[in-house]
């Protein structure tokens, strides 16, 4: 099957690939350490139109929606091994974005637009709880209307972006008696009394990715930042979650595909009982299988890409490619790493920090057994 990508999209490929080399890679540890990447990188990669290339030309992004070039960042990201690095990049681009592009007014789009497609408003969406995760109904953060406010009061935590953003999208109960009919989206934005940011949250991997508790205490949130109408949070959420959930789907078969490709070329240099590793009947057949699985996987992603781009990816669709993507992550860095023996377990061998990072992808986004349910209820419709 032929690639989805042509030639425009090659040549943004070796742009980004350029721009993580010379921007990215080279302080990926210093990033690491912080718990947090700098935010000259989201401004340099307004710069370059790496970010906000579907908000429109008028409010200063690259007016196209084809998710192919969010696609390319999301694989070249994954290649480069960016671990943390790129899940803030990603977050804003893939996950976000779309929801300011769609639901803005035109007050709202002047005000925001411009400064999400330079880099310069850091964006963020804060949906999980300490006692919910998948269970999104049953949040209790609420916001309470007072005029021309909403007085917005909880708490959220595992928040991507949750230190660096300026613009947090916090999905609130504007009317809890009314159920998933009573949800909103209100921008909250930095340095609005009564919001919070907790500790960076201390992960086992991801460290570049700064990781948040949000609290909000009678934070008077003006009318004028709710997103959309009131009461429509819910099926907002759901409006983007196949995007999101592709997205995902899509790193883990990228992040795959490199730690084959690092694996490969370690197996052909170590040597035991004076042979290449590569030489060996277990190597070659684990090698087989993963690269069997690469690459049935990577028809169905693009093929799903192309649904999104004609508005055509159902739910389903992009369970299935979140749940395949992701596991095929987990079980990929797991089985490259053990062709690695003791040296897989070092942090100054690529397939460690992919291992320990790619544990996340299956719970986040929505858990593998939340993916399952979803292609089920389909299966059985």
């Amino acid at each position: 099957m032929a690639s989805i990508y042509d030639e425009t999209h090659d040549l943004f490929r070796q742009s980004f690939r350029s721009f993580v080399a010379a921007e990215m890679r080279p302080r990926f540890a210093e990033f690491e350490q912080a718990g947090i990447m700098d935010r000259a990188v989201y401004t340099e990669a307004g710069k370059h139109g790496f970010v906000g290339m579907a908000i429109p030309e008028s409010h200063g992004g690259g007016g196209n929606d084809d998710f192919r070039f969010n696609a390319v960042i999301d694989e070249e990201l994954a290649y480069a091994n960016m671990g943390g690095g790129g899940l803030g990049l990603g977050l804003h681009n893939d996950i976000t974005t779309p929801y300011f592009i769609e639901y803005c007014n035109d007050d709202q789009a002047d005000r925001w637009l411009p400064g999400i497609a330079s880099g310069e408003l850091i964006t963020a969406i804060a949906m999980t709880e300490p006692s919910t995760g998948s269970d999104l109904a049953g949040i209790t953060t609420t916001a309470a209307r007072d005029g021309d406010e909403y007085v917005l009061n909880g708490a959220k935590t595992f928040i991507t972006n949750g230190i660096n953003s300026d613009l947090v999208i916090v999905v609130a109960k504007t009317d809890p008696d009314a159920g998933a009919r009573g949800m909103s989206l209100l921008v909250v934005e930095r340095g609005m009394a009564g919001f919070e940011r907790g500790r960076n949250l201390d992960k086992i991997g991801q460290h570049s990715a700064d990781t948040a508790e949000l609290f909000f205490t009678d934070v008077r949130v003006p009318a004028a930042n709710l997103l959309g109408e009131e009461g429509r949070g819910f099926e907002y959420l759901a409006f983007n979650l196949a995007q999101e959930r592709l997205s995902i789907g899509l790193t883990g078969l990228a992040a795959a595909e490199a730690a084959l490709g690092w694996t490969v070329d370690y197996v052909k240099e170590r040597t035991a009982f004076g042979q290449p590793i590569a030489s060996f009947q277990n190597t070659k057949f684990v090698l087989a299988e993963v690269a069997t699985e690469i690459e049935v996987t990577r028809p169905f992603i693009e093929q799903s890409i192309a649904k999104l781009n004609d508005q055509e990816l159902t739910p389903a669709t992009a369970a299935k490619a979140k749940l395949w993507g992701t596991e095929l992550q987990k079980r990929t860095v797991d089985r490259c790493l053990q062709l690695f023996g003791g040296y897989g377990y070092m942090a100054e061998f690529p397939i460690g920090p992919a291992y320990v990072d790619a544990r996340i992808a299956t719970i986040y986004g929505g858990t593998s057994e939340i993916m399952k349910t979803i292609i089920a209820k389909d299966v059985l419709a």
